[in-house]
């Protein structure tokens, strides 16, 4: 009886051990459950379509905290630190911190357009030919998506850059000033730089980029110019709040398209500029949400076409990596 006992007692140990060893090695890793996440948004005009997460206008069962960069190391820091899960940058920022080796991936496209070309006051603009002996600015950050278009366009006409045309880069605030002085031909220019360099009958519009890229390409007249990011671990571990995150981000936009004056009102601590050039700078620029899988060729198509034109402008044009599944 004792023998029997004994080697019952011993098969309990076995078992136990093996059930042991089957849980420790297939068990799947708790996922800790979210207090917050974190949005990481430029502090310029892409202010407007977050306010109406930051200012609670837009809630969800999700707690969201929006902080904004001024930077992309600032961005940088924060991926480092494991501080943030979303991003809103420009979509060549984005393909360059990928390039990089750094695990994020692209949710969607939400700023479609945004820049132009002015000119001073007396100074007419026929075609990239009446450039020629001009004196021209836009800001600083050789390779940014008007610049680019800027340069090939003017060496398409047989005008080259820095010889035929004196193109200068500076802080679009300087910029500004110095056009309203008359010192500037032309520059090319985001809003609400352009409004505000234009007003008081200084200048005007000569050239929509968006227009242009459509009409150089065949393809539409906007331009993928900056869209929502999350790291590849959140993406992974929490697929559900991901989605629900999406879904406030594209609310945030609408509910800032409809009430325009009242995301003016409460981004003023943000973005300290008058109320009423930015609401004229709204006017020429397009905010709405389309997610990657729904524009990923026509982002891949831009981000060739600009490494075409200037191999400097992108690191290299990524791989299917880059857009979120």
């Amino acid at each position: 009886m004792r023998k029997v006992i004994i080697g019952a007692l011993i098969l309990l140990i076995l078992l136990g051990g093996t059930v042991f060893y089957m849980y420790k090695h297939n068990s799947t890793p708790t996922i800790q459950p979210l207090d917050q996440v974190v949005l990481l948004n430029p502090s310029g005009p892409t202010v407007i379509p977050v306010i109406g997460l930051d200012s609670k206008e837009v809630t969800e069962e999700l707690n969201v905290q929006v902080q904004y960069w001024n930077n992309i190391d600032e961005v940088l820091a924060s991926l480092a630190k494991d501080e943030a899960q979303f991003l809103v940058m420009p979509i060549s920022a984005g393909v360059n911190i990928y390039n990089r080796g750094i695990d994020i991936a692209l949710l969607g496209v939400h700023e479609w357009k945004v820049f132009y070309l002015i000119a001073r006051d007396g100074i007419e603009f026929a075609d990239w030919h009446s450039m020629k002996n001009k004196n021209v600015y836009t800001p600083v950050g050789k390779g940014q998506t008007a610049d680019v278009l800027m340069r090939s366009s003017l060496k398409e006409v047989g005008l080259e850059p820095g010889v035929d045309v004196n193109i200068n880069y500076a802080p679009p605030q300087e910029i500004v000033a110095l056009f309203k002085e008359g010192k500037v031909d032309f520059a090319a220019l985001p809003e609400p730089f352009v409004t505000m360099a234009i007003q008081g009958g200084k200048g005007q519009i000569v050239l929509d980029f968006q227009k242009y890229w459509g009409n150089m390409t065949g393809l539409n007249e906007r331009i993928p110019i900056a869209g929502l990011f999350v790291t590849k671990n959140f993406l992974k571990d929490y697929p559900r709040e991901t989605e629900m995150f999406v879904d406030l981000f594209n609310k945030s936009i609408i509910w800032s398209n409809e009430n325009s004056d009242l995301a003016i009102e409460k981004s003023q601590d943000i973005l300290p500029i008058p109320p009423a050039i930015i609401k004229s700078a709204l006017e020429r620029i397009d905010f709405y949400y389309i997610p990657s899988q729904d524009c990923q060729t026509e982002v891949n198509t831009f981000l060739t076409k600009i490494k075409e034109l200037d191999s400097e402008s992108i690191s290299q044009v990524p791989d299917s990596g880059f857009y979120a599944k």
